[in-house]
């Protein structure tokens, strides 16, 4: 038996939120963090954050990642070697290792969905939440360049 693939439409309350991120005026880094309700099956918001990414220290939301498999459209002030500064949109998909694998099928099958409703292009996932560093994040930036 094998079990169907659940795609999970995205909150519309969600949706505009993220139209009025990617459109944002300010220049520091911020976070929507989003999550799946089961009952539901919707993409809804979890938690949105005003925060900064340390090269070698994790940063205090990233903390409440570690256990849930989670969605994040980060905003990041980028520094180009040239003196320019960007500010890219980020879809991070933390995926956790030894999530229930009904919850990993859940977000793996509502990623694209999210993408697509966000309309976002740089796409990361990472398995271990240790690694959402600075510097880990302007190294998959550079591949954009």
């Amino acid at each position: 038996q094998s079990e169907s693939l659940v795609v999970c439409d995205v909150a519309e309350d969600l949706v505009e939120k993220l139209r009025k991120f990617r459109f944002r005026k300010e220049t520091n880094n911020a976070a929507i963090i989003m999550k799946i309700d089961k009952d539901k099956q919707l993409v809804v918001l979890d938690e949105e954050h005003e925060v900064s990414l340390y090269p070698t220290k994790r940063s205090d939301f990233l903390v409440s990642l570690t256990s849930e498999k989670t969605f994040i459209v980060y905003s990041y002030k980028y520094q180009h070697e040239d003196g320019r500064v960007s500010y890219p949109l980020c879809f991070i998909f933390s995926s956790p290792v030894g999530c229930k694998p009904e919850q990993q099928m859940m977000y793996a099958g509502s990623k694209n969905k999210l993408v697509q409703t966000a309309e976002l292009t740089k796409v990361f996932e990472i398995r271990n939440t240790e690694d959402l560093t600075e510097e880990w994040l302007r190294e998959k930036l550079g591949f954009f360049h």
